[in-house]
């Protein structure tokens, strides 16, 4: 039973293609989609890309350095839209001319090197929404069952009651538990980076989830950065 369990719940991942030249980036970009719950698959040359895509193309996203030896990103991303993979490209070519080329040949989003994993796992997660292929299902922590599509929290089977950024919090540190986040991160994620209130919004936002919920052993305080869910 347990194999089987197993592999239902690799099944069910989202399978993300890397293709990225440099070994680096590339093994840290997919140890975190790891650590996000994602399945990475990893390339590192435009053409062998190009090859697995006519063998394999159940992917539910691609992120695409443009640089690459053989094809380039430009030439792949017209492969990707042929078989409907949505397409973040990550590159250096931070000038005007590429990123409009870029979006306008149909990518969801352009994002310029160097850049910080928890941005990158928040746009991922975008997209992956506006193109319906993250499925709404019932998360449990201990006695709590959060249902995200319908936006309520019961625990031992009684509604609790949580304010919009409540619950939008809740499900942050849910989508990125095991990580540490600082304030300004999680207020960058929940009111965008032009925020400009008190980042201790967030603490207030924590004492209540942590008394509504008795989540106190669950939402960790890392003295001095922010904040780490257990899960």
């Amino acid at each position: 039973m347990k194999v089987k369990d197993t592999k239902s719940r690799v099944e069910m991942m989202k399978k993300i293609l890397v293709i990225e030249d440099e070994n680096a980036i590339n093994d840290l970009i997919c140890m975190n989609l790891e650590i996000a719950g994602y399945k990475p698959v990893a390339f590192f040359d435009g053409e062998d890309a190009s090859r697995h895509l006519k063998e394999q193309d159940e992917y539910d996203l691609a992120l695409l350095d443009i640089m690459l030896p053989g094809k380039d990103g430009f030439e792949l991303l017209e492969e990707f839209k042929e078989h409907d993979i949505p397409v973040i490209y990550l590159t250096a070519k931070g000038d005007l001319p590429s990123k409009v080329k870029g979006l306008r040949s149909g990518a969801e989003d352009y994002i310029v090197k160097p850049f910080e994993m928890l941005e990158l796992l928040v746009r991922i997660d975008i997209v992956l929404k506006r193109f319906g292929k993250e499925e709404a299902e019932e998360i449990h922590i201990k006695d709590v069952v959060i249902n995200e599509k319908k936006r309520t929290v019961h625990k031992n089977g009684v509604e609790i009651s949580m304010q919009p950024m409540e619950f939008d919090c809740l499900l942050v540190f849910w989508k990125y538990r095991n990580r540490v986040m600082t304030r300004d991160q999680i207020l960058n994620i929940l009111w965008g980076v032009d925020f400009e209130g008190e980042s201790r919004t967030v603490d207030v936002h924590v004492g209540n989830i942590r008394k509504k919920l008795d989540f106190s052993d669950v939402i960790i305080t890392v003295p001095r950065v922010g904040y780490r869910m257990e899960g």
